[in-house]
């Protein structure tokens, strides 16, 4: 898929998972860029799995799944809640 596809479900991840984790989120802007990031943490850790394919519905887990760790470990690095 193309980065405009991953920059959608980055979006979409980075919303679900300012929603998920508890706490007041990075601001609309942060939240989006950890959503991308995470999007492609989760695809590259799909792919070592060999979990691929699936749909949109799947993709958005496999980013929202990746962002959630990237946010995670985001705050045990930053100190932030």
């Amino acid at each position: 898929m193309g980065i405009i596809w991953w920059i959608i479900v980055g979006v979409i991840a980075g919303w679900i998972t300012g929603k998920i984790m508890k706490g007041s989120g990075y601001g609309f802007w942060a939240d989006m860029l950890l959503g991308i990031a995470g999007a492609m943490v989760g695809g590259f850790i799909a792919g070592h799995l060999g979990i691929g394919g699936g749909g949109m519905i799947f993709t958005i887990i496999i980013a929202v799944l990746g962002a959630v760790i990237l946010v995670f470990l985001f705050r045990l690095l930053t100190g932030r809640r």
